[in-house]
């Protein structure tokens, strides 16, 4: 590998983790004003998914350049290829952070309206799920990554009963429909942050040992191998 592949490798990883931190910092500004309603830290919020898309844009742009320049093959390849992706799944997380942020504008008129315990739950669950699928990122760490897209499920089941419970909750107080709906959307939203989150560990898997895993039944994903080893076609 040359010293200038080195270099630039090195500012694109630094760039996406930047990324990472602006996002998570987003989402978690998000769900706290979805569930302590705040007009101005949610209006705050959505200004800040602009970085964000400059972000997306800077992180595509030096992946061509370095595809482009150095015909990178194998792990180097593997590496650039995922970092593209997971610039493109971090920027539709943060418009979910947007999404989020207008609901919680949809609810603040509404203090009659309580939040359910089990959207809090999907809530802390989903951006832990986004978090360990950083971390797997940064340590190459496909256990961590396959124990991410086994959570997904979990999420999915919490986002069906919050929304069996909010229908409930519509069909008995009708003039809660409103402020319902807005809460039906966000935890639908928060459903989709852990379906990103999950496809940010699948490219995990995919860097480290080459396998795409994507679209593969959850309990069909055999166990990890060696945390950390990169495999080379």
């Amino acid at each position: 590998m040359s010293i200038h592949l080195i270099r630039d490798l090195d500012h694109l990883h630094r760039t996406v983790l930047t990324m990472c931190g602006r996002v998570e910092e987003m989402i978690h500004a998000a769900v706290e004003a979805l569930h302590k309603p705040d007009y101005d830290r949610a209006i705050s919020i959505i200004r800040l998914d602009d970085e964000i898309d400059r972000m997306d844009v800077e992180i595509e742009e030096e992946c061509l350049k370095l595809l482009a320049l150095h015909q990178p093959v194998a792990i180097d390849l593997r590496r650039i290829t995922t970092v593209l992706k997971i610039g493109a799944e971090l920027e539709r997380v943060a418009d979910l952070g947007v999404s989020i942020a207008e609901r919680a504008c949809g609810i603040v008129r509404s203090p009659e309206i309580t939040v359910p315990d089990d959207l809090k739950d999907m809530s802390r669950q989903a951006l832990d799920m986004l978090h360990r699928s950083i971390d797997a990122y940064v340590h190459l760490d496909i256990r961590m990554a396959r124990e991410v897209c086994l959570q997904d499920e979990a999420i999915d089941k919490l986002n069906r009963d919050i929304i069996a419970e909010l229908i409930d909750l519509m069909k008995r107080r009708s003039d809660l429909v409103d402020p319902a709906m807005h809460l039906f959307s966000a935890s639908r939203q928060i459903e989709r942050i852990a379906d990103h989150a999950t496809n940010i560990a699948e490219d995990v898997i995919y860097l480290v040992q080459g396998e795409i895993v994507r679209h593969r039944n959850r309990g069909d994903q055999p166990a990890s191998r060696t945390t950390g080893t990169v495999a080379t076609p």
